[in-house]
């Protein structure tokens, strides 16, 4: 039943954030105008964007494969494609994708792959793919001086904010992993302050859990310290991954038959957004990506094609992802689990 309530939450969340997206990005525009022109573009360029869309959620879905392959558990890539799906397809539709990883760990255990085990895989896939994020943001932030004053300035205070939230989330995932008795120090300290204030009750229950949770760090610790290499190959898949993504804007760009902007700057461009707003309380940065896109875009495509520039990227790079990753779990909600034998 608190399943069914938080599942409905969320999406009424995802509805009325929808509803002031397209209030705040539409309000006052010529939609007509906007429509004409967003036909205008060339479709063949459209075609390799959702290509790059396809990639990104296959990207992961191959780290899947080659984890559980590396732990002695044997899957198809089919099945792994539809773990990857569920997980996007719930992470756009939740609130700083918190519910994607529950959501593959269930279906997982579907396949009778043990819990400690899937957290273990998808633990290491969190860290990589945010870490993607946090090289992005301090390579700019030490390095790139020019380049944000160039085209971020406006929005440089957001792009840092997210920087800092990324480096704060990686770090403290490796100190949970790499410092397991540190970890359960503090969070134990943290547990009994909240039940001294009485914003907690007091259960012996949550200590159990917090212990089992220690231990499948320590698992994730000593899997990372055997398998350094491993972690190397996932690190190098989660950036073709993530700029496959970010890509998607640049054959956007040559859609509408633009030049003078490299392919390089385009995808970086689109990636300080997601570095901006991946940490962020809203479901797929649904909001904050769309005024971002607007401001950080403006010299790239042009006060005329700005707003369906924005329209035709961010349908490829999350409302496309959404669809094709909600059909895929669809699937997965119809196929996984059937072959495996009970008892």
């Amino acid at each position: 039943m608190a399943d069914k309530k938080k599942m409905i939450f969320n999406i009424v969340f995802l509805i009325l954030v929808f509803a002031g997206t397209l209030y705040g990005v539409f309000h006052g525009e010529d939609l007509g105008k906007i429509v004409h022109i967003v036909k205008t573009v060339n479709p063949l360029w459209l075609i390799p964007g959702v290509i790059c869309v396809v990639i990104f959620i296959w990207g992961e879905s191959i780290i899947i494969f080659y984890m559980m392959h590396t732990l002695g558990i044997k899957l198809k890539k089919w099945t792994c494609f539809l773990f990857s799906s569920v997980g996007f397809f719930f992470s756009c539709i939740t609130p700083s994708a918190t519910g994607g990883q529950p959501a593959q760990i269930y279906y997982m255990k579907k396949e009778k792959i043990p819990i400690p085990v899937s957290t273990l895989v998808l633990m290491i896939v969190t860290i990589t793919y945010k870490l993607v994020l946090v090289v992005i943001g301090v390579t700019l932030t030490i390095f790139g001086q020019g380049f944000i004053k160039a085209h971020l300035y406006r929005v440089r205070h957001i792009f840092y904010l997210g920087t800092a939230l990324n480096v704060f989330c990686v770090s403290g995932m490796l100190v949970l992993v790499f410092h397991p008795m540190l970890a359960r120090s503090i969070l134990v300290k943290g547990l009994d302050l909240l039940e001294k204030m009485h914003l907690m009750k007091k259960k012996s229950s949550r200590l159990e859990k917090l212990n089992a949770s220690m231990d499948q760090y320590r698992a994730t610790a000593v899997y990372l310290r055997e398998h350094v290499w491993v972690l190397v190959e996932v690190f190098a898949i989660t950036v073709f991954q993530r700029f496959a993504l970010f890509a998607a804007t640049w054959f956007v760009y040559k859609a509408f038959g633009l030049s003078g902007s490299s392919a390089f700057v385009i995808i970086i461009l689109q990636g300080t957004i997601s570095v901006a707003v991946d940490m962020l309380p809203l479901p797929g940065g649904m909001g904050i990506s769309e005024q971002l896109f607007l401001r950080i875009f403006l010299p790239v495509f042009g006060s005329q094609l700005l707003l369906p520039g924005m329209l035709l990227s961010r349908g490829l790079g999350y409302y496309t992802e959404l669809i094709l990753s909600a059909l895929l779990t669809i699937v997965a909600n119809f196929t996984i689990g059937r072959n495996v034998k009970k008892g």
